[in-house]
């Protein structure tokens, strides 16, 4: 009897200590899937581990719950009251319609895929016969000039926008960096933020497009020009956040940090890497997720204006097409847009936690 009453109790003790080591390993997952907002998984995983299903189906509701029922609700306002507007193009698509045009954009894709693999696949059977009757023949690859698709323009505008947003923080981050450190600097640069900070990017870029026509010559282009203008164009509305963020970060270090500094006698440069950058590096991410965001804004009204490719133009040309499916279409990159937006600030906000030890 108290052989069994000892094994079963081991047997509690054991399935005790299984449930706290998953817990433990909860809680890390938990840690590293709240940042990029899906606070409410590890709740699940939770019910499933035993813990109180009452606590954590509120957590599930918070995270998730509420979300999904706020979004269906839109969908269905979206569905009552788009066929009641009337436009030009004909009524406003409702959410199945425009499920279906997305659709539409996926499968042209593939079929373009398919036009170009079978391009590639001609070109190389009639090289190689060619180079089987008179192996000295001089053959030529030509690339395939088919228009780019949906998911081609996405590509571009993310390639796009991520070229202007890292050229934005390097330039950003180091005068941010001198102008928090120095208060002769910062009156300096602190008018110039102030004048170029409201610059709308339509009055950027014909200005960066006449400046790149003129420089950027050459016959064989490592970038094409639209890429370049439109990069450029991003960092030049996207830099601010970023650089008034760092300098009020760099700024707002506690003295007592910077004085161990100068007693343990640290380099100008180990400073900057030991005790600035760590200390301000949170003022830092705020400014990149911001200067991220307005980057990708900024990128869309560029493309639109001019007529570089990516998502803008392809808004545009949905536009001028003024088909009965080019409403729906339209209303498809506009929340192409919007998601890709969100996803990039939880991007950002990953890498914050990363770098910042927030999680791990």
């Amino acid at each position: 009897m108290a052989e069994a009453l000892n094994s079963k109790k081991i047997d509690i003790e054991y399935k005790q200590l299984k449930r706290t080591q998953r817990g433990v390993i909860i809680d890390k997952i938990d840690a590293y899937i709240k940042v990029v907002g899906l606070s409410w998984f590890a709740p699940i995983l939770r019910i499933l581990n035993g813990d109180n299903a009452k606590t954590e189906g509120k957590m599930i509701w918070q995270g998730l719950g509420i979300p999904a029922l706020s979004i269906i609700i839109f969908l269905a306002l979206w569905g009552w009251s788009a066929p009641q507007v009337n436009t030009s193009l004909g009524t406003i698509p409702g959410p199945a319609q425009v499920a279906a045009q997305f659709g539409n954009l996926i499968d042209d894709h593939y079929a373009q895929r398919a036009k170009a693999e079978a391009f590639y696949e001609r070109q190389t059977t009639r090289n190689e016969e060619k180079l089987a009757t008179d192996p000295r023949a001089k053959i030529k690859w030509r690339r395939y000039t088919g228009k780019d698709t949906y998911i081609d323009q996405i590509w571009t505008s993310l390639k796009t926008v991520f070229a202007g947003f890292v050229l934005a923080t390097i330039i950003a981050i180091p005068i941010g960096i001198l102008s928090g450190l120095s208060k002769t600097m910062n009156a300096a640069i602190n008018p110039l933020v102030q004048i170029f900070k409201p610059v709308s990017p339509l009055a950027w870029l014909p200005i960066v497009t006449m400046v790149v026509s003129a420089l950027y010559v050459s016959d064989n282009p490592f970038f094409e020009k639209a890429f370049v203008t439109s990069a450029i164009t991003v960092t030049l509305c996207s830099l601010w956040p970023t650089l008034v963020n760092t300098s009020v970060g760099v700024a707002s270090i506690d003295k007592d940090l910077l004085n161990v500094g100068r007693v343990l006698k640290l380099t100008t440069w180990v400073k900057i890497r030991k005790l600035i950058i760590p200390s301000a590096l949170p003022f830092m991410f705020t400014g990149m997720r911001m200067s991220l965001s307005v980057g990708w804004m900024v990128l869309i009204a560029a493309e639109m204006l001019a007529q570089n490719p990516g998502l803008g133009k392809f808004v545009w040309d949905e536009f001028q097409n003024g088909s009965s499916n080019s409403l729906a279409k339209i209303m498809v990159a506009v929340l192409t847009i919007g998601i890709i937006g969100f996803l990039l600030d939880r991007l950002m906000m990953a890498l914050e936690a990363v770098f910042t030890k927030k999680i791990g």
